[in-house]
C-alpha cells in the first residue's frame, strides 16, 4: 500500500500490515465502502467508542482528500506554472505583434511599391504572415528542444504522468503557432490596406 508520500513512496520497501500491539499509542483505520465516505464517519466513531469510549478519534478524513493533501504543495506548484505560462503567451504574442508591427512599418514602402506594380491584397498578407510564422517555427523549435532538456526538474511535481508527454508538447506547440498565427496576422491585415501612393510618399 503506498501511502508515505506521493509521487512515490520514499523507498522502495513494501508496506507491511502488523498485528495491532499494547505498545502502540496510535493506529490509523480505513473503512471502505459504496457509500458516500462522509456520511459513514460519525457511524465509525460511534462504533469506536462502543469499544472503547476514552478512544481519541482525530483525522478523520476521505482517501481522496488525504491524496488531495499530499499533492497539495506539488498542485500549487502547477497552477503557479500555469499563471506564469499564461503570462509568458501573452507576452510572447504581444512581442512577436509588436515586433512584426514595427517590421510592417518599415517596410511600408515596399509594399506600396508592391501593391502599385500588381500584389493583390491577399500577397501581402500572406508574405507578410510568412514572415512572422518562419520565425515563431525557429522559436517553436528551440522551446521544444529546451523543454525536452529541462523534463528532469518536472519530475517531483508530477504523479503517474510522464514527464515526456507528446500531447502536452504537441498542444503547447500547436496552441503558441495559433496565438503566433493571430500576432502576425493582424499586422497583415493593416499592411494589405496601405494606399499605394501615400506608401511611396513615405520617408
Amino acid at each position: 500500500m503506498k501511502y508515505r508520500g506521493l509521487p512515490e513512496n520514499p523507498t522502495a520497501d513494501p508496506d507491511i500490515f502488523l498485528p495491532l500491539s499494547d505498545g502502540q499509542r496510535s493506529v490509523a483505520v480505513m473503512l471502505r465502502t459504496s457509500r458516500d465516505p462522509s456520511a459513514l464517519a460519525a457511524a465509525a466513531r460511534a462504533a469506536a467508542r462502543e469499544v472503547d469510549p476514552s478512544i481519541t478519534i482525530f483525522g478523520v478524513a476521505t482517501l481522496s482528500e488525504r491524496v488531495g493533501r499530499a499533492i497539495e504543495r506539488s498542485r500549487f506548484a502547477g497552477w503557479m506554472m500555469t499563471v506564469f505560462a499564461g503570462l509568458a503567451l501573452t507576452l510572447a504574442a504581444v512581442g512577436l505583434y509588436g515586433v512584426i508591427a514595427y517590421t510592417v512599418r518599415r517596410q511600408t514602402r515596399e509594399i506600396g511599391v508592391r501593391i502599385a506594380l500588381g500584389a493583390s491584397r491577399s500577397d501581402v498578407v500572406a508574405m507578410v504572415v510568412r514572415k512572422g510564422m518562419v520565425l515563431v517555427l525557429f522559436g517553436i523549435v528551440i522551446g521544444l528542444i529546451a523543454a525536452l532538456a529541462l523534463t528532469r526538474l518536472l519530475h517531483t511535481l508530477l504523479f503517474e504522468v510522464s514527464e515526456v508527454d507528446p500531447p502536452t508538447f504537441l498542444g503547447v506547440a500547436v496552441a503558441l503557432a495559433v496565438v503566433a498565427l493571430v500576432a502576425c496576422y493582424l499586422p497583415a491585415r493593416r499592411a494589405a490596406r496601405i494606399d499605394p501612393v501615400i506608401a511611396l510618399r513615405y520617408e
